[in-house]
């Protein structure tokens, strides 16, 4: 498990109707909460377990335009906007710093890469800048590794995991919005063909708007009502370190590991690119679609085999009924383990890095379920055959940054407002009409 997240209160009085209900208090979820809650919205937020206790507290933290896929820059954009008027807003600490952010290598191909992307995203008033070997040094200064160069955006920052979806649940209850953990979401209700209300753990709640931001689970709840979301699950390792005097200031990428300095003196850590998979039947079911993915990625994956996942978690088969109980209450929090081989190797490469971090020692690790698209391109989106159901999931990865803006987005589409940005390339269409899916660009 990662560091204790905030524990929010739950409302009282548990609702027979709302206006929208949202379905996971991740950053997602928790993010759309706080947009409707503002609107005046009667909203309630379930949660099977506890607010941000899955993918939404075990993230880097990081909250970045750089290097994004330029699908994603519209809504980047307005979400680090966002980050940096929410605490002030919820008057609540997210642990928000607008620190900037710095990627260093000794590879031509990734400053060719880099280069790149900076001379598209320019066309979005994006302020990176390519870094020499002179500069890259300068950026990371106690470095040992003399850098090639390097990638640098000063309007990049962080957030505290543990701190920001509960702050923004938090600051939303100040608004009216209600709020239930360990309380599982069974399925929708439905009527005449649309949404018409939620079964919970407690009782219907009866809505005509539903957002599914569930993470890692939404492609098994969709399923059981006939709705096909290819979904991917990668688990991530991450870990913290014991708090010591600061040697890096803002997060940073390199080859050997990637961080990200906590308020408190501590470092979150990670290796890039690494995770390991454990498929069950989602996994089996979806594999052709994300074999390309698989393949271009596969010296970084691992690959664990077993039955374990076709009988329990988000990849398991089978049914249930919403009279009994399902598959979200025998599991109230994934909390995969973490690669110990990731964290030995991240933690050496940080102290060789940095002679100064030499005496780094390891605070704890763990893991997380990520839920990815094949195009690595999140779901914020309508689903046409069953009106009243917004998605909110896929974020691939990197979803933490861009949660702000998904939950204004999906707020907009549950309310029929003009959405905030362009909603197309978060379509849940493109993933079931058989036009084709763009290649993942960068991530």
């Amino acid at each position: 498990m990662p560091a204790p997240i905030r524990y929010v209160q739950d409302s009282a009085d548990f609702p027979d109707s709302a206006d929208v209900v949202v379905i996971g208090a991740g950053i997602a979820g928790a993010a759309a909460t706080w947009e409707l809650a503002k609107l005046g919205v009667k909203v309630v937020l379930i949660e099977k377990g506890l607010v941000g206790a899955e993918q939404s507290s075990r993230n880097w933290g990081w909250c970045r335009q750089q290097n994004r896929d330029e699908r994603e820059l519209p809504l980047i954009i307005y979400a680090l906007q966002r980050w940096g008027e929410l605490g002030e807003e919820t008057g609540e600490e997210l642990g928000f710093r607008r620190s900037g952010l710095v990627y260093a290598t000794q590879e031509e191909s990734d400053i060719a890469a880099w280069d790149k992307w900076n001379q598209m995203a320019k066309g979005y008033g994006m302020r990176s800048s390519i870094l020499t070997a002179e500069q890259a040094k300068a950026m990371t200064p106690g470095s040992t590794t003399n850098w090639l160069g390097g990638l640098s955006s000063p309007t990049d920052g962080h957030a505290e995991p543990r701190l920001a979806a509960p702050g923004l649940v938090a600051g939303a209850q100040k608004k009216g919005a209600l709020l239930f953990q360990q309380c599982a979401v069974r399925g929708l209700d439905i009527a005449a063909g649309r949404v018409s209300g939620v079964w919970t753990e407690r009782g219907l709640i009866k809505t005509s708007r539903v957002i599914c931001a569930a993470g890692a689970w939404t492609s098994m709840f969709c399923r059981r009502h006939g709705i096909d979301l290819p979904l991917g699950n990668v688990i991530g390792t991450a870990f913290r370190t014991q708090p010591i005097e600061q040697a890096i200031a803002m997060p940073l990428y390199t080859p050997g590991f990637a961080c990200r300095p906590q308020i408190d003196g501590s470092y979150t850590v990670s290796v890039s690119g690494r995770g390991r998979l454990e498929p069950g039947a989602q996994g089996l079911r979806y594999a052709r679609q994300f074999y390309p993915t698989f393949k271009s990625r596969r010296k970084n994956l691992t690959l664990n085999l077993g039955l374990s996942p076709f009988f329990n978690g988000p990849e398991a088969m089978g049914g249930w009924s919403f009279d009994r109980e399902s598959p979200f209450e025998r599991m109230r929090i994934l909390d995969p383990a973490a690669d110990a081989k990731i964290v030995e190797e991240g933690l050496a490469a940080m102290r060789r890095e940095y002679p100064a971090l030499a005496n780094l020692r390891l605070a704890q690790s763990w893991g997380g379920m990520i839920d990815s698209t094949p195009d690595a391109i999140p779901v914020i989106s309508t689903v046409a055959k069953l009106p009243g159901l917004v998605l909110s999931a896929g974020y691939s990865a990197h979803g933490f940054g861009i949660g702000p803006g998904a939950g204004r987005l999906a707020a907009d589409l549950a309310t029929d407002a003009t959405p905030i940005v362009d909603p197309t390339p978060y379509r849940y269409s493109r993933l079931v009409d058989g036009s084709g899916l763009d290649t993942p660009g960068m991530m």
